[in-house]
């Protein structure tokens, strides 16, 4: 589509004119390469996470091998291959952790780069500003750093857009919270499809002036091309209702295990309720993770070299971007027909057990090599949606240190510990080793229905007559490693992200000294922050209308009694989510790995409410949880698109705006797909039928529910109960719980977490060149709490893609890398989620069609290990 040439940033004339950034010499006039602008010496560079654990000299080797014009058509920013390799040179006023370096090697490496680049070029390389120092290498070389404030924003084609993407992608990700693996409705897929629907509205829509009747407003349904800003606040809005609701585990955990349907109302209004919690709370951490430029937030990144990409196709066609569009629908196709095979027809490759080829009838080599209810060794996938695993995230987004630190602890858990529960004596209790349901001593299951009474109490005479519930091992020390992991995050944060707090408040501080003539885009002089200076920030009183009308809603319901739990819990729940949305977003924001929270809530809540009498219902824990839980993650959306509005140069409070008509649009259509699995999956999800596929085990359910039957419900039995006298101190809660042998280590984990960053801090001080700052311990204990009883393939076949994508192809192959890596990324969701689609649509809409058994549909095992215990 033709559109007008945007108006020259460089222009003197043009009221978005930048101030061009070299001199006339490409040098500073004092000729001092170690002297900023203002005659200061330079500090040592910040410790960085960008851009994949890279250093220097890596990045000078990269310049010697790299064709300057091949780089200009792969980069999406001003900056060219030689501005970038200077990355390490960010400027101390962002107030990141350092890791020290001599002045004596800045200069040698800023000596080799210009070298190289004189080699390459013919010419000395140009010095960069202290301003464009400021911004790590890879935003230099991504994020465009020209803006036009008179772009449209908010049109009529935006609405439409935002209603034909969100539907779809709200009801998908939703009924994926039931299965066991599954891959995100890809946003890539919306930033793709909504550029080329957006355009062809452009083109065919009618240019219509409409007055909206009883005001004076009026839009035009047409006002011209079809903007990048309005492109990326319909992928914004999208970011905000095409996605899943943590409300849904209460809502399903009422009807599945104990037959009581919340009502519809009360479901809906408590679904907005959290969300907008979880919003207002961003504004807790905004300050500290968006505005400073060494906070990479590296989805959000992301989808800025996307949005870049497009732009430049949009606008200045190129051969290379013709490629890359070529390559992008290609993948779609290949991967949405792909995923029939291990979905659908084959699901024989969804998991590739050889040990049980070599052996289909030993148990041994079973469990070790069975990837749906084994350890996993040795075991591939060929489906993306194991591949796509938690933890490991989408190969080519996720860093490559996250990527190994995930692999790690799913080596320790399942190929470490697990034999050594199965026969050592590392478990006390030996039975369903990788089950997450509760059980009775003897191995049988545990009859948890029958344990609550219409008026949601106990029902003493069952428990007396089944005892004190149990949990397989891997469960118990996924509880461990999920306490480590809380009280890690928090000292770690305290640690190494001291310098970063510490400059952030000094900034808050002095923008309050000022009472209102500073804003926070003025105390940063990178040119991002002046950009964003043409736009006014989100005011502080939206954020706390927002959270005045959640509390009113959710006080409401609890004083109505309709949801579960005692009022003053919520005040502590809001509490707990306050303190940890700045410690976790920042985690987020460095590592694209997201803290799953909810055991830990749950323990705190069973800790407050079996204190005092009632209330004693296990859907209460969960009800806790997704206030408290999202509090956190609610926020770390709004936070990550955030970023992406101050890379794409958008008006903050049009973010702000879309973020708001995302949710509306969206928690509806979440309602609807929950109402879905409810009524249509039921026979699964309460475990009267088996899945084939083991996809359809609401394993995220029969989770709360053991938290919640662990902590909330087997509590206050009277003494007069014949059973021995060690089960009543069980029975008093959690206090009492972790006195019982098999939970008794539990607490510890607590500590662990504690120390661990404490350990690697000091390390990292006495062996700075080590990066033992990428070491994140958070991390590594969140994958060892991950539960994998029912899939533990895909990850290594996960980490040889990792290390293909994010370590081979970044260091030895970085053009190709930086023109489709991201491309493809976005191509692997979108073709399997458009696959699922139409599954969904053939295949279960209307009637359940199930594919025919066949030696790649075995009904007994479709990996073939036949002899798998089911004792595990």
């Amino acid at each position: 589509m033709s559109s007008a040439l945007p108006p020259n940033p460089h222009d003197a004339s043009n009221p978005n004119h930048i101030q061009p950034l070299l001199t006339s010499a490409g040098r500073r006039a004092d000729g001092d390469r170690n002297l900023d602008q203002r005659g200061t010496r330079r500090e040592p560079p910040m410790m960085s996470y960008f851009p994949n654990c890279l250093d220097a000299s890596d990045r000078v080797e990269k310049v010697l091998s790299t064709d300057p014009s091949s780089s200009e058509l792969g980069s999406n920013s001003d900056a060219s291959s030689e501005t970038a390799v200077q990355d390490s040179r960010s400027n101390t006023s962002s107030q990141s952790v350092q890791s020290p370096k001599s002045d004596y090697e800045i200069f040698k490496e800023k000596a080799q780069a210009e070298a190289a680049a004189k080699e390459v070029t013919g010419k000395d390389a140009p010095e960069i500003p202290d301003s464009i120092n400021e911004l790590p290498w890879a935003v230099r070389r991504v994020v465009s750093l020209h803006d036009d404030t008179s772009l449209p924003t908010i049109t009529f084609r935006y609405f439409l857009l935002v209603f034909i993407f969100i539907s779809p992608g709200a009801f998908l990700t939703q009924i994926n919270e039931y299965r066991t693996t599954s891959a995100p409705y890809s946003i890539f897929f919306v930033q793709i499809a909504a550029s080329y629907v957006g355009d062809w509205m452009a083109r065919y829509i009618p240019a219509l002036e409409v007055r909206i009747p009883f005001t004076k407003w009026r839009f035009n349904t047409n006002p011209g091309p079809f903007s990048v800003k309005e492109h990326v606040l319909v992928v914004i809005a999208a970011n905000a209702g095409a996605y899943y609701n943590l409300a849904f585990t209460p809502i399903s955990l009422a009807e599945v295990y104990f037959g009581q349907k919340i009502n519809s109302a009360v479901a809906l209004f408590f679904m907005l309720a959290i969300v907008w919690t979880g919003y207002s709370y961003a504004a807790i951490a905004h300050h500290f993770l968006i505005y400073d430029p060494q906070q990479p937030w590296y989805h959000a990144l992301c989808q800025t070299a996307l949005f870049e990409t497009q732009t430049k196709q949009r606008e200045y066609p190129s051969p290379v971007s013709r490629k890359q569009t070529i390559v992008f629908f290609s993948v779609i196709l290949g991967v949405t027909l792909w995923q029939f095979l291990p979905e659908f027809i084959f699901p024989f490759l969804s998991s590739l057990a050889f040990l049980c080829w070599v052996a289909p009838r030993s148990g041994v080599a079973n469990f070790i090599g069975s990837g749906l209810g084994g350890m996993g060794f040795l075991n591939f996938t060929l489906d993306w949606s194991n591949i796509n695993v938690d933890g490991m995230g989408n190969l080519f987004v996720t860093p490559w240190y996250t990527q190994v630190l995930a692999f790690a602890a799913f080596v320790v858990n399942c190929w470490i510990l697990l034999p050594i529960a199965k026969w050592g004596k590392l478990a006390v209790w030996k039975h369903h080793l990788m089950s997450n349901d509760l059980f009775i001593q003897n191995g049988t299951r545990y009859p948890v229905e029958l344990l609550v009474t219409p008026q949601m109490t106990l029902n003493e005479t069952a428990y007396a007559q089944y005892g004190i519930p149990y949990v397989g091992a891997q469960q118990l020390w996924g509880m461990f490693f999920d306490y480590a992991s809380y009280t890690s995050v928090m000292v770690w944060m305290a640690l190494f992200g001291y310098p970063h707090i510490k400059a952030t408040l000094a900034k808050f501080m002095e923008r309050r000294r000022s009472r209102g003539k500073k804003s926070v885009y003025e105390q940063y002089t990178d040119p991002l922050n002046v950009i964003m200076r043409s736009y006014d920030e989100v005011p502080l009183w939206w954020y706390i209308a927002l959270f005045l009308v959640s509390f009113i809603i959710i006080i409401t319901l609890l004083a109505c009694g309709f949801l579960y739990i005692p009022i003053w819990t919520y005040f502590i729940a809001l509490l707990t989510g306050a303190v940890v949305v700045t410690p976790l977003g920042w985690l987020y924001s460095i590592s694209n790995f997201q803290l799953p929270i909810g055991t830990t809530n749950e323990l705190l809540y069973g800790l407050m409410v079996n204190a005092f009498p009632g209330h004693k219902s296990p859907v209460g824990a969960s009800i806790y949880g997704s206030i408290a839980g999202d509090a956190w993650y609610r926020a770390q959306f709004l936070l990550q698109d955030q970023k992406i509005g101050h890379y794409m140069h958008i008006p903050p409070k049009a973010v702000f705006f879309s973020q708001m008509l995302g949710t509306m649009v969206g928690v509806p259509i979440n309602y609807g797909a929950i109402r879905w699995v409810l009524d249509n999956k039921m026979q699964y999800l309460d475990g009267t039928m088996t899945d084939p596929n083991h996809q359809w085990t609401a394993q995220t359910l029969n989770s709360y529910l053991t938290s919640g039957v662990q902590y909330v419900l087997v509590v206050n039995i009277p003494s007069s109960l014949p059973f021995p006298s060690y089960a009543y101190n069980f029975i008093q809660g959690p206090r009492e719980l972790f006195r019982q042998q098999i939970y008794r280590p539990l607490p510890y984990g607590f500590l662990i977490g504690a120390v661990s960053p404490l350990a690697l801090y000091l390390l990292s001080k006495r062996f700075p060149k080590a990066n033992f700052h990428l070491w994140n311990s958070t991390i590594f204990f969140c994958g060892l709490s991950n539960f994998y009883g029912n899939i533990s393939t895909g990850y290594l076949s996960s980490i040889i893609g990792g290390f293909v994508v994010m370590y081979w192809a970044y260091r030895k192959k970085y053009e190709l890398w930086a023109r489709y890596n991201y491309i493809l990324g976005a191509a692997f969701d979108s073709g399997y989620n458009f696959n699922q689609l139409l599954i969904f649509l053939f295949f279960g809409s209307v009637k359940t069609i199930l594919m025919t058994k066949w030696w790649g549909n075995n009904p007994n095992s479709v990996e073939r290990c036949f002899a798998l215990p089911d004792d595990n």
